[in-house]
């Protein structure tokens, strides 16, 4: 059974989708006026890795991840670059996808874009004001937040502190200080639609419910994000779709990954510590990447930092070490029970902590394997239970060789290597001792085996 933490309940609950053989996600994917930074790239794996859980346990999943191709940053740049946004947008929807495809992220069924969905826009808001939850003021059309009684369920706020945390405009042509834009004019210069309410662009939450509608239906099993849309996108989402298809719930379970920060410090253009997926991809393996996100429980906080980066690459050694020695193993396959612990540990909420101890504690039966029967399940253990976390895909021999740099670096350590194991074989310590000094000074560490010295490259991420 799977279990995950429902932001809407506050409780941990069974996930029992409304159509066990018709599962549905839709998350909130990036507005693409710049490259993906790190805190972008947590909710991608974190939902990669629930995508891969529901697969496995309920077969048909509709997964669908937008991308705002809309909003002012976006306008700003096409402003400052004299071009239109849809070469904005394209260019980094393009490299979302390099980036992503990067760090094992799969693909999701559908990713739709806001501007390829502005007549389903047009049409819930219409609805929306037929059912008197919206209304027309001074060009704008707004959602009004009193018409829904419910509103501030998912975030747990109350009325003062939600219009003070949201930041709202004090407008006069407000009914009430909380409502909120659903389409607000546009000028010449700027992108715009016809409607009936003039030349106009839809504001930003309207969106998914909109997308949510036309792609997956009026209800849907999860929506998940990053907690900073907790309040207000996803409150209002809430309002919006739930009005539009009178009381129909609009999702059954709220699913939110926390914050990250780097070095103990949020986030932030101001502090200098915005870090580009694409500038770590320069010094680090997307793998490594992906395993140091995966570090925390996907609710908590993660703190980002070059050391947990190097840990990453290390525990990532160290698998891909063991899968290396197993690599003359024969195929099998991996019996269920072998993996059990590990997959109720990712159904218990998407317990990433626990699930890697066990992913460890496999590793540790494989290396005592010792029957050509016991290494060849050993090994199918492991890659079965990496692929749950998008990890352990590679060939071994691949993973080292992009590790260890160019083939002149290679043949270089495993030159050191095979004279330190000459040396250690004479009995001449010093010798062997320098060399691995040698060794580690270049990142290099070496375990001595009983069939010969093994090396892995540990020193950087």
């Amino acid at each position: 059974m799977l279990y995950l933490t429902n932001t809407l309940t506050r409780t941990k609950e069974a996930f029992v989708p409304a159509d066990p053989g018709h599962v549905t996600m839709y998350v909130c994917g990036p507005t693409v006026y710049n490259f993906a930074h790190i805190g972008n790239a947590r909710p991608a794996v974190v939902f990669d890795v629930l995508y891969r859980l529901l697969k496995r346990r309920f077969g048909s999943v509709v997964y669908a991840r937008n991308f705002t191709d809309v909003d002012d940053k976006i306008n700003a740049a096409a402003k400052e670059t004299g071009q239109p946004i849809s070469a904005i947008t394209g260019r980094f929807i393009a490299a979302y996808h390099e980036d992503m495809h990067a760090l094992g992220v799969l693909t999701p069924e559908m990713e739709p874009c806001v501007t390829q969905h502005v007549d389903e826009i047009i049409d819930m808001v219409e609805r929306l004001i037929e059912r008197d939850h919206a209304y027309v003021a001074d060009g704008h059309v707004l959602f009004h937040v009193p018409s829904y009684p419910a509103y501030g369920a998912l975030s747990g706020r109350n009325r003062d502190e939600m219009i003070s945390v949201a930041r709202v405009e004090v407008a006069p042509y407000k009914r009430d200080p909380a409502d909120f834009v659903l389409w607000k004019p546009s000028t010449l210069d700027l992108p715009g639609w016809d409607s009936p309410w003039g030349r106009v662009r839809p504001g930003w939450h309207i969106e998914c419910s909109a997308m949510i509608e036309e792609h997956l239906g009026v209800s849907i099993d999860i929506h998940g994000g990053g907690q900073d849309l907790i309040f207000p996108h996803h409150e209002n989402e809430i309002a919006q779709g739930t009005c539009a298809h009178d009381g129909r719930p609009y999702c059954r379970y709220w699913v939110h990954n926390g914050f990250v920060t780097v070095e103990g410090r949020k986030m932030s253009k101001s502090l200098g510590n915005v870090l580009l997926v694409r500038d770590l991809l320069d010094d680090a393996s997307g793998e490594a990447i992906r395993f140091a996100l995966l570090g925390a429980h996907y609710r908590q906080s993660l703190d980002w930092s070059e050391d947990g980066l190097v840990q990453a690459r290390r525990g990532l050694d160290r698998l891909y070490g063991v899968l290396r020695d197993l690599s003359d193993a024969p195929e099998a396959t991996c019996p269920p029970e072998r993996i059990e612990g590990f997959v109720t540990a990712l159904e218990d909420d998407l317990n990433f902590p626990r699930a890697i101890a066990d992913l460890y504690a496999a590793a540790k039966v494989a290396r005592r394997a010792t029957s050509d029967e016991e290494r060849g399940i050993a090994k199918a253990v492991l890659v079965e239970a990496g692929s749950l976390l998008g990890l352990l895909q590679q060939d071994p021999a691949t993973w080292f060789e992009e590790q260890a740099g160019d083939s002149s670096d290679i043949a270089e350590i495993e030159a050191l290597v095979e004279a330190r194991y000459a040396a250690r074989t004479a009995r001449d310590f010093a010798t062997a001792d320098r060399i691995r000094d040698e060794l580690t000074a270049m990142g290099v560490e070496v375990q001595d085996r009983a069939d010969g010295p093994k090396w892995l490259r540990v020193g950087r991420a």
